[in-house]
This record gives structure tokens, C-alpha cells and sequence, in this order.
């Protein structure tokens, strides 16, 4: 075994939200380690696989701020106009972003396109040392700081010393397990299948959201014109759906969601995953952070769990620069519990929001789904109500992130502040 590496930052897990980070931090003097169990261009690589993720304006800023969104735009789809509906009953609502004074209420991009941009940010990182492919197998605190151990493929080992571990390896975390911190998990008895599909028209940059009597349906449009839809199941359906040839699942997924779109005529790969909310009791541990889905790990129905994921990292980097410039230990509780307080509004208000959301298109009882309805035709009325849901974007609560106020590491600014 070779002789220890001290850092002042050991990042655990290098998939969106914990490479958002180390991109983050790459020019500010502290010293980084990034431990990632697969290479970024590799097909296994759960982070970057064929999903897509939509983005919100806070993140488009922050992406501008880490100097990545340029890399990854051409590949981004403008999500212009958002369209909810009950199937099968009234309710309805239509957002447009111009309506509100915005160019876009957010982008959806396929995660490959966010991996290469951000691994080839820390491709120049004078502070970084990765450790890809490799594993974390131990942790534990010492008088000093944290030590992790850290396996190479083959069974080489290394030893990494930091003052401060970020966990953010993710809803099954190896680190927050270490650390004996307590999670729950609320299964949802669904499972989400994601494909890429092409219909008859091309998008007009509309995303779509359509809760059915089995499950929510969202299509979100792609840079190619085509969309990727998003359908949760419960697991039994979702298993037969799988199954099924392409040409029936394009029937059956015309039958539930309509003929907006036109009809569906190619069907890419589907790929599945259960759904459920997995929320940490404590955010954080003696040396210990977590961010990201290994804080909270939340339903794809409005698309916002990277979006809070990142500003959890937005807001550590910000948190940890101070905290060096005032010559502070970076691990101690005094750093970790600052970082508690300011992310705590965002994420309880995003993960509320969230969670109600599945529970109230969930309840088919008659007076609810009236009520539901009635809420939904309402809203579609009320342009008030459509500014303040606009602004989820930016962030649900609290404080936002410097980089997502449009301030690059340095202070430079990069993007104005939401409207």
C-alpha cells in the first residue's frame, strides 16, 4: 500500500452532483479527491447512462458559473411550455414561459451530455487527484480528519486522508451506511420505465405531464425533436411493459397518453428503476456531508432531484471557500452545521412539494379528484400562481447558491439573478 494522500476534500461518487462539486472547487486552492466507481464514457456507468435530466434555470446558472453550460448546449432541448393534465377527467393547466418573462422554464439533456462536459472540466484540475474506477471499502474519523480506504480494481488499495468526506455516492450510500446514519425509505410501488420515443411531428418544445389511472406519464422533449418519456408503473405492469415488443408498447403508451403529440412511431431503449423517497435523518456526520440523492433521493414526477442535488453542491463549494479564506476547519461541526441550516428550506420544501404531488394524483377517491381538478383549471387562471411555480426553478426556499445567482467561484458574474 502506498503512503496516504492528503486532501482537504474527498468526494465519494463522481456522477452528476458529486463531478458538479469537484468542478467547483477546482480552481480555489483546495485540494480534492474524487473516487468513482466507473470511468465516464464507460457503459456501465449508472450516472451517465441513456436517462435524461431536466434542468432548471438555477442549474443552467450554475452550469454557466463552473463554465460547463457551453460544452453541453447544443445537445439541450428549451423546455418552452409546460402542459399537466388529469386523464380521463377536466383539470388541465398550461404554463408558457414567455407568458412569464422567461426564455425557457428549463432544458432537458441526456446525461452523457453532462458527463462529458463536467469530466472534461476536471480533465485541468491542478488540484485533483481521481481515483477511477475505484471503491471505497472503509472510513472512519480520526483526532486529525477522515480516513478513507480505497480499492482499485484488481485489489490494490489506497489510503486517502481529508478533513471533510462528501458522500455522494448516491440513494444507496455507502458512506452514510459507514456512518451509521439513519435513512428513511418510502417505497412508492412504482417503477419508472424511460425510453426515447419519435412521433409523426416534432416537438414544439412542450413538456408534457399526464397522471393516469396507472401512473404518471411525462414526455420531455429532445434536441433531436423527438422526446423521452417517463411512465411509472406499478411493478407488475411495469415488468409486463418491458416485455412487451416495441410496436405494443407504442399502442399501449398512445392509449394513455393521447394523441397530442401524433401517433408514436419509434420506440429507443427502455430502461427501468423503482421509485421511492429516501430521505436522511441527518445531513451530515463528524467530517461527513452528504449531498445529493445520498441526502434525499426523490420521485421523478416534477423533475426537481438533480436540480436540488446540485444546489447542494452549489452551496458546499461556496461554503467550504469561505471556510478555508477564514482559515477554518472544513470538517469541523461548526462548517457541516451552517451547511445543514442553509440547505434545509430548499430541501424540505422541494421534497414536500414532491412527495404531495404523487400523493395527490395517487387519491382517486370523487371528492379528491373534483377538488384536484377544480385546482387545476383554477391555477390555469391565476398568472400569479404561475409566476411563483416558475420560480421553483431557482430554487424552492432559502437562499440561493451563489453560483446560482449567476457568480462564478471568483465573484465574476455570469448570468443575471431570476426574474
Amino acid at each position: 500500500m502506498s503512503a496516504p494522500l492528503a486532501v482537504d476534500v474527498a468526494i465519494v461518487g463522481g456522477g452528476m452532483v458529486g463531478a458538479s462539486l469537484a468542478v467547483a472547487l477546482r480552481d480555489t486552492g483546495l485540494t480534492v479527491a474524487l473516487i468513482e466507481g466507473f470511468a465516464p464514457d464507460a457503459a456501465a456507468q449508472p450516472s451517465f447512462d441513456e436517462r435524461t435530466t431536466a434542468i432548471g434555470n438555477g442549474t443552467r446558472a450554475v452550469f454557466e458559473g463552473l463554465d460547463v453550460w457551453a460544452s453541453m448546449q447544443a445537445e439541450s432541448a428549451a423546455i418552452r411550455t409546460i402542459h399537466v393534465s388529469d386523464a380521463g377527467r377536466f383539470g388541465f393547466a398550461r404554463l408558457v414561459a414567455g407568458d412569464l418573462g422567461l426564455d425557457a422554464f428549463g432544458y432537458v439533456l441526456p446525461n452523457r451530455a453532462i458527463g462529458r462536459a463536467l469530466w472534461a472540466a476536471l480533465a485541468s484540475a491542478p488540484r485533483l487527484a481521481t481515483f477511477v474506477p475505484a471503491r471505497p471499502i472503509d472510513a472512519a474519523v480520526r483526532r486529525d480528519g477522515a480516513v478513507l480506504e480505497v480499492e482499485r480494481p484488481g485489489g490494490g488499495r489506497e489510503t486517502v486522508r481529508a478533513a471533510l468526506l462528501v458522500a455522494a455516492d448516491g440513494a444507496q450510500s455507502m458512506l452514510r451506511a459507514k456512518f451509521a446514519l439513519p435513512s428513511h425509505v418510502e417505497d412508492y410501488g412504482q417503477v419508472a420505465i424511460v425510453a426515447n420515443v419519435a412521433s409523426d411531428r416534432r416537438h414544439d418544445g412542450t413538456a408534457y405531464e399526464r397522471f393516469t389511472s396507472v401512473g404518471p406519464l411525462a414526455l420531455l422533449p429532445l434536441a433531436d425533436g423527438s422526446y423521452t418519456a417517463v411512465w411509472a408503473l406499478a411493478p407488475e405492469a411495469a415488468e409486463r411493459a418491458r416485455a412487451l415488443p416495441a410496436g405494443e408498447f407504442l399502442v399501449e403508451l398512445q392509449q394513455r397518453f393521447g394523441w397530442r403529440v401524433g401517433r408514436f412511431l419509434r420506440l429507443g431503449t427502455r430502461v427501468s428503476y423503482p421509485l421511492a423517497l429516501t430521505r436522511s435523518d441527518a445531513t451530515h456526520a463528524e467530517r461527513l456531508v452528504l449531498i445529493g440523492n445520498a441526502a434525499q433521493s426523490l420521485h421523478p414526477v416534477a423533475a426537481q432531484g438533480f436540480n436540488l442535488g446540485l444546489r447542494d453542491a452549489a452551496t458546499l463549494a461556496e461554503l467550504l471557500i469561505a471556510a478555508k479564506a477564514g482559515g477554518e476547519d472544513l470538517g469541523s461541526d461548526t462548517v457541516l452545521e451552517r451547511f445543514a441550516a442553509a440547505r434545509s428550506a430548499d430541501r424540505g420544501g422541494v421534497t414536500h412539494f414532491t412527495d404531495g404531488l404523487v400523493k395527490l394524483f395517487r387519491d382517486d377517491r370523487r371528492g379528491v379528484a373534483l377538488l384536484r381538478d377544480l385546482g387545476l383549471l383554477l391555477f390555469d387562471l391565476a398568472p400569479p400562481a404561475k409566476k411563483a411555480l416558475s420560480r421553483v426553478s431557482w430554487g424552492f426556499a432559502g437562499r440561493l447558491p451563489r453560483l446560482a445567482r449567476g457568480l462564478g467561484p471568483g465573484g465574476r458574474t455570469t448570468r443575471r439573478v431570476p426574474p
